[in-house]
């Protein structure tokens, strides 16, 4: 005859963990126009500085190896062009520990198919490299911010704090945010929904003093063969912005 009590089982109940915080802000915290390039294309298009004895504006670029400089060079002459271009070398490898871009260089945008240019130049330098006697030299770059032209890393701060000394004006681009987080090369309108990229340019004012509202994140052109809106959305935006700062230090010169 079976038993007519039975021993009561027990388990205690455990809440399912809570789900894992979303790596991105529900709203964007910097409003940009995704929609309408339009806009910062034919401003920039339409620059022309009043300064007649300044010609042109010159956005020297400088950071360490590998950085993209030369590819966001060749980024904004796509973008102003309206196709793609290859102006400024760059080093397609990614084993590398030297500088690609062994000399002094200055590039011009064309307009269009005509003769003419448009009146700012990008001048891209050997990267900054942590081992003496390699990489262009923080003294060297000094020169170039005093108008002194050369051919041919101790740390950023140590440059941006000469730049601010002779009053020129300075912005951070922040390039390769595809490859830095997954939200963005999922999306790249999530960029300034990433909580990540957010955290980064944070962390990258404090170390260097530059504003927040002077670092410009931005993708460059890499493996498309055509023009992407969303790409040269970020890249007018960033280039607006140095237009205009490097404008208003010409007018007070």
């Amino acid at each position: 005859m079976g038993n007519l009590f039975s021993t009561p089982t027990y388990s205690s109940y455990s809440p399912p963990p809570p789900p894992p915080p979303s790596p991105t802000f529900r709203q964007p915290w910097r409003e940009i126009s995704w929609s309408n390039k339009e806009e910062d294309l034919q401003y920039v298009k339409n620059y022309q500085h009043e300064n007649s004895e300044v010609k042109p504006l010159r956005i020297m670029l400088y950071g360490s190896v590998g950085a993209g400089k030369s590819s966001f060079i060749s980024s904004v002459s796509s973008c102003m062009r309206g196709r793609m271009g290859i102006p400024a070398a760059g080093n397609a490898t990614t084993g590398g520990v030297t500088s690609f871009t062994t000399k002094y260089e200055t590039h011009r945008i064309k307009k269009g198919d005509r003769g003419d240019f448009y009146p700012f130049v990008f001048n891209d330098i050997m990267g900054l490299e942590e081992n003496d006697g390699r990489g262009v030299r923080v003294d060297d770059i000094k020169l170039v911010l005093q108008g002194h032209v050369f051919d041919k890393y101790k740390k950023m701060k140590e440059i941006r704090e000469a730049a601010r000394d002779l009053g020129i004006p300075q912005v951070a681009i922040v390039t390769k945010i595809d490859e830095a987080c997954k939200e963005t090369k999922k999306d790249l309108k999530n960029v300034y929904k990433s909580k990540y990229l957010k955290k980064k340019m944070t962390d990258f004012s404090s170390q260097l003093g530059i504003p927040l509202n002077c670092i410009f994140p931005v993708k460059s052109y890499s493996s498309e063969i055509s023009l992407v809106d969303d790409v040269d959305s970020l890249i007018l935006s960033a280039l607006r912005r140095m237009i205009d700062f490097g404008d208003d230090f010409i007018n007070t010169m």
